[in-house]
């Protein structure tokens, strides 16, 4: 005797013995089997299928939010990085030119263009609204794919001279305006008199109209040949800012000091992080939110799990015990109720990967369909500030979901399978 209390029923040379396996072909015929559902279990068979709906739901419900929040977070960045520079020079630039033509040659800046911006009112068939005029060089508007890939034909050709502006679509559209239409700009500072500051108006004609997809700049942007700006505004031959891209936007704070240093004294340096901080730091405190909020979906049928089990051990317990006396160990049938359990979570788990994946894929589509079916317009561009609903999946993400849902669902069968493992087949029998 070496002291040790041995097993009273100890595994006999069963298939268990023989198989080198994790876990043996007996131990998965049984699980499964308890899983299908009697008469006996209807009960416990419907618990098991609600865990598993639940796991499925919660899954595909993280999938699908947190890849519409990577989705729309992504398509913020693109269109507010492709409309404006990725790192702003401000102040009031004579030798603008070179100052850009300088930037331009530090390593790791793709563009910088002078531009002059101004907020103004923009009116015509008796509608009024505010815009930001921004006034730049054509060749510096083409290299500005974010609009010049969305124009309508033969827009740039007409971005030239005194009289000829390119609006957003979400403008145009509300101010009733079409190509070659005319539309009103007045700039609360115009003209000194003896009487006073008086507003400076001009008409001029629409020359092109974009739509980038994004309602905030479709609806408020107006764009102005440079030279043309500088009269508007009187500004005379100067500019209050350089817009510079950069090679990779999410290192631009490496560039703050060459750039600094090539733009030269009195000016200002502001990297796209400093004007929308506020923006993708709520985003992200939203998707954290939402992500722990919705896990406690999976954490909810991770607790079916256990109390399924607990009542199938229970249902079981006089099977347990004929199968210990015919030599199966505890170790067999803690790995029995933990492959019942562990089941549920990975099927709950692959039906809500399948399902999100799908959901994210098609997810305009299904939008549309929605707003069609409940006649409401379902993500309204005016207050999401995109004309469709973006889902953009991200490995990390997904593969984040899909272990925190196996990991929970397996955890949760440890407890039923130890006290399966410790039923003792003499108690379990003496009522039988």
């Amino acid at each position: 005797m070496d002291g040790n209390v041995a097993d009273p029923y100890p595994a006999g040379p069963g298939p268990e013995s023989r198989n080198p396996a994790i876990f043996a072909p007996f131990e998965w015929m049984i699980a499964l089997r308890y899983l299908r559902p009697t008469r006996k279990t209807g009960f416990i068979s419907i618990i098991s299928f609600l865990s598993l709906a639940g796991i499925a739901v919660g899954v595909a419900a993280l999938i699908i939010v947190l890849s519409v929040m990577n989705g729309f977070r992504q398509e913020l960045l693109k269109n507010i990085l492709g409309l404006n520079g990725h790192v702003t020079v401000q102040g009031q630039l004579t030798d603008y030119d070179a100052v850009a033509a300088r930037i331009g040659k530090v390593p790791g800046v793709v563009r910088a263009a002078p531009v002059v911006d101004g907020q103004v009112m923009a009116a015509q068939n008796g509608v009024n609204s505010a815009v930001l005029v921004r006034g730049m060089r054509r060749d510096d508007l083409k290299s500005l794919t974010t609009v010049s890939t969305k124009l309508t034909p033969g827009a740039l050709d007409t971005f030239e001279g005194n009289d000829v502006v390119i609006i957003g679509s979400g403008l145009a559209q509300k101010l009733g305006l079409h190509l070659g239409g005319s539309i009103t700009l007045i700039a609360p500072r115009g003209d000194v008199t003896p009487f006073g500051t008086t507003p400076r108006i001009k008409t001029y004609t629409v020359g092109g109209i974009f739509r980038i997809g994004m309602t905030t700049y479709d609806t408020a942007f107006v764009f102005m040949p440079l030279e043309e700006a500088q009269l508007f505004f009187n500004t005379g031959n100067t500019v209050n800012s350089i817009e510079t891209m950069v090679a990779n936007p999410d290192n631009d704070f490496n560039l703050l000091a060459p750039i600094r240093a090539a733009a030269g004294q009195n000016v200002r340096i502001m990297p796209w992080q400093d004007f929308n901080s506020n923006l993708f730091e709520a985003l992200q405190v939203e998707r954290v939110t939402m992500a722990l909020i919705l896990s406690l979906i999976v954490a909810v049928a991770a607790l079916n799990i256990i109390s399924g089990l607990i009542m199938l051990v229970k249902d079981k317990s006089a099977d347990i015990a004929i199968l210990r006396t015919m030599g199966a160990s505890r170790g067999s049938m803690m790995r029995i109720f933990f492959l019942a359990g562990a089941s549920i979570g990975v099927v709950g788990t692959m039906a809500g990967f399948a399902i999100g994946v799908l959901f994210c894929a098609n997810i305009e589509s299904i939008r549309q369909f929605l707003s069609h079916l409940t006649g409401t317009t379902l993500f309204d561009p005016t207050i999401y500030f995109l004309s469709r609903m973006p889902a953009e999946m991200d490995a990390t993400d997904v593969t984040y979901v899909v272990v925190v849902s196996l990991v929970l669902t397996f955890l949760a069968t440890l407890y039923p399978s130890w006290r399966a493992a410790r039923l003792d087949p003499v108690e379990a029998l003496r009522y039988e």
